[in-house]
């Protein structure tokens, strides 16, 4: 059984749109049922006044014997409580005025007068008719309304959130590195000005904490350097004697790469924390891949370069080098006889590893991904705005920009 996908929450438009159009169809639905009720009281009084009329009119006609004859039209007629041909239903009518219970249109008026008891009814099919004709306008009255509130909801939202709209894009267009704000400055002094100042106020504590980052970088920068300074002279020492027995002086190179090793990564690490742009230059590409091949390949004896580059690249030189350079000893770290090729294709770096040895690499884990495995390295390839991409265990593609 496949789990429920979450539902999308409405936006501020669409939420406001609908308490539009909620709006909208209640005070359509209050005004019909006003309109409505108005008219059917209308048609009350109107029965109400003729039949009354005509009560008053002949009770005193024939109270005073003067000639009378109830009306018998086709649509009053009038009847004494003793006439024979009185519906036997009206004739048990209490006085007053009231719909007859077998059609909304009769009404039937029952009046005590000086002559008596008369009974008159009153057929108003043209107004019961009229009045059919009122719920059918006033039903595509209450859908049009509703449908107008809508549009209006939809239309007005939209007029009202475009200052949110023009603050989210200023917010948008905000560069990666920390840097002062001034939005607030664009808005109204509202609630949408006191988000914006809040978002100036975040802005201002972002600069703030990166100029502390920036100075403890280059404080730490100063302080790592001298100890490792300090660590590499004393391993050059160290190798630079012929008395050592020869496993001291295979832990002297050790430790003298393991030193090298680390002032890379401390290297890689501040250019890929500094927050300064870029210099950005013109280089010949052979000479690029030639300084990164031998940073990398530095206590690699068995290891040979070859370079195939012919051109140039637009790159910031310290930065490229370094990051060709660590992936270069990437794939030069679990061999020691092989064959480092650096080629430059078009629109991209490639380094290959060429073993000596063809059935020695079959025991190397094949990869096939992107990425270069390293946080510095990915960071420094983020900053130059080139792509890595593993092509198996013995070859990487650098994709520029």
């Amino acid at each position: 059984m496949s789990a429920a996908l979450p539902r999308r929450p409405l936006s501020l438009r669409q939420r406001f749109t609908l308490l539009a159009t909620l709006l909208g169809l209640l005070l359509g639905a209050l005004a019909a049922v006003t309109l409505l009720a108005v008219a059917e009281r209308y048609e009350y009084v109107v029965a109400n006044e003729i039949l009354q009329g005509q009560a008053e009119d002949y009770g005193l006609r024939l109270a005073n014997h003067m000639p009378a004859q109830l009306p018998r039209t086709q649509r009053l007629r009038g009847y004494r409580l003793d006439d024979p041909t009185l519906p036997r239903n009206y004739a048990g009518f209490p006085p007053g005025v009231r719909e007859d219970p077998g059609s909304e249109a009769v009404h039937v008026g029952v009046f005590d007068t000086a002559a008596g008891r008369l009974v008159f009814v009153i057929d108003l099919g043209d107004i019961e008719a009229t009045e059919r004709l009122l719920h059918l306008l006033v039903a595509a009255m209450l859908l049009s309304a509703t449908m107008l509130a809508g549009w209006l909801g939809w239309w007005l939202s939209g007029v009202a959130l475009k200052p949110v709209r023009a603050l989210a894009e200023g917010v948008d267009a905000l560069p990666v590195q920390p840097q002062p704000s001034r939005l607030a400055d664009a808005v109204s002094d509202d609630d949408l000005g006191r988000l914006a100042r809040a978002i100036d106020g975040y802005q201002t504590r972002l600069v703030d904490a990166d100029a502390h980052e920036q100075a403890f970088l280059a404080d730490a920068s100063h302080e790592l350097r001298t100890p490792l300074a300090v660590i590499q002279g004393v391993a050059e020492v160290l190798l630079d004697d012929d008395s050592a027995a020869p496993a001291q002086r295979a832990r002297h190179a050790r430790l003298q790469r393991g030193a090298s090793e680390m002032h890379r990564l401390l290297e890689a690490m501040l250019a890929a924390a500094r927050r300064r742009p870029l210099q950005f230059e013109t280089i010949a590409a052979a000479q690029l891949l030639r300084d990164a091949a031998e940073i990398a390949l530095a206590g690699k004896p068995g290891i040979t370069a070859s370079i195939d580059a012919d051109g140039e690249l637009h790159t910031a030189p310290r930065e490229a080098v370094l990051l060709v350079a660590g992936l270069a000893r990437k794939l030069a770290q679990p061999r020691t006889d092989a064959t480092l090729q650096l080629a430059l294709e078009p629109g991209r770096i490639v380094l290959r590893m060429t073993p000596e040895d063809p059935d020695a690499d079959a025991a190397t884990p094949m990869r096939a991904d992107t990425g270069t495995g390293s946080a510095l390295l990915d960071r420094l390839a983020q900053r130059l705005g080139w792509q890595v991409a593993f092509d198996g265990s013995a070859q990487v593609s650098i994709r520029l920009r």
